[in-house]
């Protein structure tokens, strides 16, 4: 256990976001920071993602820190390693690790409003800080749907994000439940070894090509040697997504060019009509997220693959059966089916200035963020990967780096502030912020296209993606905006309290 210590800023997670927000602090010069971690090791998604094919959808050149550049990725797309491979190499290039406290999960943190910090319990201990940064990341905690009968299964059962790597298929049925980015990864990296595969696939996604290739040495040393020929495929790799924004975020009719393709992908290697008919979207392509695979369509058509157009619905024993009724025997299931995204859970451990959790706040608006960075009665506290800073289209790093300019800025500003200061965004401004960002998403692919994917909550509310580009939201969070803050102050809890005594006190008196 750790002796209870305060620390200027408590950063949640070493993934991504927890990482590149300690690489700006220590830029900044604070020190004074922890980072907190629940495992063993740093690499959020892509430490606990391990399955088999697993790699990234977004090309290896986007897909890291603009102020970390790597010369040396071997693909266009790199695989989970490659990427796990990166974050351990920033941690150690910025000397990270002495910050670092693994096994230390976050089971509660609470504002207090007399010490002005956030008190902060974790697996190994208890401390305070000033700022608390929850950098958890959508893609942490693993979504397993309640199957009536799943107890009754007597084989291995397990998620896509915690592959039981000790326990071999080969010879095995398989069933895999869902047809997501994880399972388009999964299927065609399992399929030689099992001896039967059976996909439930409640709504098929839409699927184009990818273009992933190896990066030669030659290209390699080119980009180590010349930084600027590094430096242009970034630039040009996020121009041409920038570009496809409009069709995502306004003109959704434009993507029927991109569905064109997905269609005549799907038609040349399923043969069979009913199977294509099976696999065949029925809503706008962007809808869903789009994946990319060159061997998911040739996995499917093998003999010993079956592909059931329906979502599960009950397990008796070792059989599954459909929604549709089609039943299947199988030996190990593995679930494909997600993260809470929309439900994250830290936001059940987070108590804000009223003692409400972030959950509790959320549960009737939907997740709100100001900017995607700080909630409104939750002073000191700020997301990287917030609410609605999703993207359908391009790398979140890119994201991740605009909400580091605002914690920068957000920290400048509370240390101009002094000692015993707080900054708490304003609930009007937080509503005003939310209230555009709704209005943007409703002629927005991901609310018109005609799906239910997982970027909507419960209440059909899609927190989850940004309706803009990269560049808008750059602009947008280089900085503070003093008049979205109500300055707190030691000492002004202590002064509301007593005003509230003296007019109960004034009431009561008047009553009589």
């Amino acid at each position: 256990m750790h002796e209870r210590q305060h620390v200027h800023v408590a950063v949640i997670g070493t993934g991504f976001g927890g990482l590149g927000a300690a690489v700006r602090l220590r830029r900044m010069g604070i020190t004074d920071f922890v980072l907190l971690e629940r495992a063993g090791a740093v690499g959020g998604t892509w430490r606990d993602n391990t399955y088999p094919g697993c790699a990234c959808d977004v090309p290896s050149h986007l897909y890291s820190f603009s102020f970390a550049p790597n010369p040396r990725w071997p693909r266009n797309f790199s695989g989970q390693e490659h990427i796990r491979a990166y974050l351990e190499w920033v941690t150690d290039t910025f000397g990270l690790r002495p910050h670092i406290r693994f096994d230390s999960e976050v089971t509660a943190a609470r504002w207090d409003n007399d010490a002005l910090h956030w008190v902060v319990d974790t697996a190994t201990g208890t401390l305070t800080a000033d700022v608390l940064v929850s950098a958890t990341g959508p893609l942490s905690d693993a979504r397993v749907p309640d199957v009536p009968g799943l107890e009754t299964f007597p084989g291995r059962v397990f998620h896509s994000a915690r592959w039981d790597h000790d326990h071999p298929l080969r010879g095995k049925r398989v069933a895999m439940i869902g047809t997501g980015a994880s399972a388009v990864q999964i299927v065609p990296a399992i399929e030689r070894e099992v001896t039967r595969l059976t996909v439930f696939q409640r709504t098929p996604p839409w699927v184009l090509p990818r273009a992933d290739r190896r990066i030669s040495p030659a290209e390699q040393w080119l980009h180590s040697k010349v930084p600027l020929t590094r430096a242009l495929r970034r630039q040009m790799l996020w121009g041409i997504r920038e570009l496809q924004v409009g069709a995502f975020a306004k003109h959704p009719g434009q993507l029927k060019v991109i569905e064109r393709l997905a269609v005549r992908h799907l038609r040349r290697t399923v043969r069979d009509p009913e199977l294509r008919a099976a696999l065949t979207p029925d809503y706008r392509i962007g809808c869903k997220r789009i994946l990319l695979s060159n061997d998911w369509y040739p996995a499917l058509v093998k003999p010993h693959v079956e592909v059931i157009p329906s979502g599960l619905r009950e397990i008796r024993g070792t059989t599954l059966t459909a929604a549709d009724g089609t039943e299947a025997e199988a030996d190990v299931i593995v679930f494909g089916t997600g993260f809470h995204v929309t439900d994250m859970p830290i936001a059940r451990r987070i108590k804000g200035a009223d003692g409400t959790t972030l959950a509790e706040t959320w549960r009737e608006s939907g997740m709100q963020a100001l900017r995607g960075s700080t909630a409104a009665g939750f002073p000191n506290l700020l997301f990287v990967i917030g609410p609605n800073t999703g993207l359908g289209n391009s790398s979140m790093i890119l994201m991740i780096e605009s909400q580091l300019n605002y914690l920068a800025d957000f920290l400048r500003r509370l240390g101009e502030l002094g000692r015993g200061s707080a900054l708490v965004p304003r609930r009007a401004a937080v509503e005003k912020y939310n209230a555009w960002v709704q209005r943007r998403m409703a002629r927005s692919v991901w609310n018109t296209g005609g799906c239910v994917s997982w970027y909507l909550d419960d209440q059909g509310r899609n927190t989850t993606v940004w309706p803009g580009t990269t560049a808008e939201f750059r602009r947008i969070t280089r900085a503070v905006d003093a008049a979205e803050y109500e300055v707190l102050r030691a000492g002004d809890h202590d002064r509301d309290r007593d005003q509230n005594r003296d007019r109960d006190r004034d009431r009561e008196g008047a009553a009589r």
